[in-house]
């Protein structure tokens, strides 16, 4: 029997939060990266046919993404009506519900430990698809993130996981986010390490590995292993190309530079009217789109026609750089639009462009234009977002060509450094997050305790008690071998903790006669002694009855305040500053209105963790 209890001990739910809240609980991670990758890639699957079912009813060929085909004054109407419906659906929400996309979850993974609100979650679905439906120029890699990161912070709420773990699950999403959109999984990995989580650590590689590699394999069971695009298999790069790959790489950064600034531009425009701001960004791309529709949507047919066929000088131009400005331009009106696409789509025109001039101009070093469009992409990616693993890990998995490694090496770091140098751009969503006061950038001290849940730290043996309790009802007390005593003291106060070694000392160190007491010898502080009739005695003899005041005797008292059971040790090591004291009762929720003390956490002890066991 005694072996029958502790196999369901150990298998239970409570045993499973408590091993999710050290820094170590890989298997359970692993598990949940598991049910995180799945969810993601089903999620991403329902995006995309959301947008596929609505497109059905007016675009050619049923293709969501071939504006192409559309008559012009269709092509006009699409960004207006679309900038309409995002302005009336966002219109009466408060400012906080209408942040969206990856920048959302980064400063929820900062500043909320990965909690992802409902209401942005549900307006992601259909801002996402309206962007996409309607011809902004916009990437669904931004509605994968966020639906992805909110889905798997759902798993942990929904099982009342501790904080840390959710930020692991964040991770999980983001990472499965992108690889269900790229079919990219290592891509997937180091764009969720180096962009959104920005920390590398054992804990958080191996489940985010694990949730993207099983996002891309659910939506490969759905829509198979085809890439987004065509690569070419004939792509050869030489030792020749170098000069013109830097070149083209430091004209990238530049232009890397600018997007970020002018997407910055959002904080100067909100003297603007709102729907005046919407209008400007519906407008400007439905004139753009009348001559021009491959400034529309993602623009990956774009890309695919880049590598295999010869575009049209005046379309790569506008694509280049009509469409990043047009990307900007959305993001500065208050349109939240995803990036990622249009970036890697402005990055192959680019390169193309660059590709075409030295085949004319120095054909003697440049051979093969599809092999720039291809660096062009990499290069555009990894300077506006500031992630150059994530953008060389994403150009080999496109290409299928690891003798790509060099090249890819070469563009990204002087387009970013470009970039970085010229502009001082720390990264588009770094940037963005900084233009509204935020910094998502933590300190080593925070992102350590934020590995961490309270569990791992707290004190577990601790005994609630009244303020005065007879020395009888005290040796009950220390009967259970407590730590600390949590003393109540009215609803209008807060508790306090007193170390039980206090009391014991007290109780089973004073042997003096009673009546000494009224003596006045050796009076001890917070022990009073009074006399009642005893009942048992027909009310015919007294006895004494001493009472010990716990907020009165000697020993170490601590004020108190609240935490929650699922948070971090940076969430309560900030509790504690916020409060002014130096430990916390934790507590959670064991059913409706009831509310558990599950222990206690001193800031001695979250110092000591960071110090000695980090």
């Amino acid at each position: 029997m005694p072996r029958y209890r502790l196999g369901i001990t150990r298998f239970s739910l409570d045993h499973f939060r408590r091993r999710l809240a050290s820094v170590d609980a890989l298997p359970q991670l692993c598990l949940l990266a598991v049910l995180s990758g799945a969810l993601t890639g089903l999620l991403m699957a329902a995006f995309r046919e959301l947008i596929d079912v609505i497109t059905l009813g007016f675009m050619p060929g049923g293709r969501s993404d071939d504006f192409e085909a559309l008559p012009p004054p269709i092509r006009v109407l699409l960004p207006l009506a679309a900038v309409a419906l995002i302005g009336v659906g966002l219109w009466r929400q408060p400012a906080a519900a209408r942040k969206l996309g990856i920048g959302h979850v980064i400063e929820r993974l900062t500043y909320h430990q990965g909690q992802m609100p409902l209401a942005n979650w549900l307006n992601q679905w259909w801002v996402g698809a309206v962007t996409l439906i309607g011809g902004l120029s916009a990437g669904r890699e931004g509605p994968a993130i966020h639906l992805g990161a909110g889905g798997s912070c759902w798993i942990g709420e929904r099982l009342r996981l501790p904080h840390n773990s959710l930020r692991v699950l964040v991770g999980c999403g983001t990472a499965a986010g992108i690889s269900a959109s790229f079919n990219t999984p290592i891509a997937g990995v180091i764009f969720a390490m180096e962009v959104v989580m920005m920390e590398y650590t054992l804990t958080g590689f191996m489940p985010v590995i694990l949730a993207s590699a099983t996002g891309a394999v659910v939506t490969q069971m759905i829509y198979g292993s085809m890439p987004a695009f065509t690569v070419p298999d004939t792509i050869e790069a030489r030792l020749f190309d170098i000069p013109w790959i830097i070149t083209m790489s430091l004209v990238i950064g530049l232009l890397a530079g600018g997007f970020i600034r002018l997407a910055r531009l959002g904080p100067q425009l909100t003297r603007v009217p709102r729907w005046l701001r919407l209008l400007l960004a519906g407008s400007t791309t439905a004139v753009v789109a009348f001559w021009y529709p491959q400034v529309q949507g993602i623009g990956y047919d774009t890309v695919g026609s880049i590598l295999t066929q010869t575009p049209a000088l005046d379309v790569l131009l506008v694509v280049a750089v009509g469409k990043l400005a047009l990307t900007a331009l959305t993001l500065a009106c208050g349109v939240p639009v995803g990036i990622v696409g249009p970036v890697l789509v402005c990055g192959a025109a680019i390169g193309a462009l660059f590709g075409m001039a030295g085949l004319f101009l120095l054909p003697q070093l440049v051979h093969d234009p599809h092999l720039y469009a291809m660096l062009g992409m990499a290069a555009m990616m990894g300077a506006v977002l500031q992630a150059p693993l994530a953008a060389i890990m994403a150009l080999i998995e496109l290409t299928h060509n690891p003798d790509f490694i060099l090249y890819g090496m070469l563009a990204v770091v002087v387009s970013g450094l470009t970039g970085r140098q010229v502009w001082h751009c720390r990264g588009f969503f770094i940037s963005a997050l900084f233009n509204q006061g935020l910094h998502p950038l933590q300190q080593p001290l925070t992102q350590a305790l934020s590995r961490v849940a309270v569990p791992a730290v707290m004190e577990r043996a601790v005994v609630r008690t009244r303020p005065r309790i007879t020395r009888d009802q005290a040796r009950t007390l220390l009967d259970s071998r407590p730590v600390w005593l949590m003393i109540g003291r009215g609803e209008d106060k807060s508790p306090v903790a007193l170390a039980a070694s206090d009391l014991a000392r007290l109780v089973l160190g004073d042997n003096r006669d009673p009546a000494a007491e009224g003596k006045g010898e050796d009076a001890i502080p917070g022990v009073s002694r009074s006399r009642s009739r005893n009942h048992e005695s027909g009310g015919a003899e007294e006895e004494a009855i001493e009472e010990i005041d716990l907020l009165a005797i000697p020993g170490q008292r601590l004020e108190l305040a609240s935490v929650d059971l699922q948070a971090t040790l940076s969430e309560a090591f900030d509790c504690i500053n916020e409060y002014g004291v130096d430990a916390l009762y934790v507590q959670h929720t064991t059913a409706p209105m009831i509310r558990k003390v599950s222990g206690i956490i001193t800031r001695e002890a979250i110092e000591n963790y960071y110090r000695y066991k980090r």
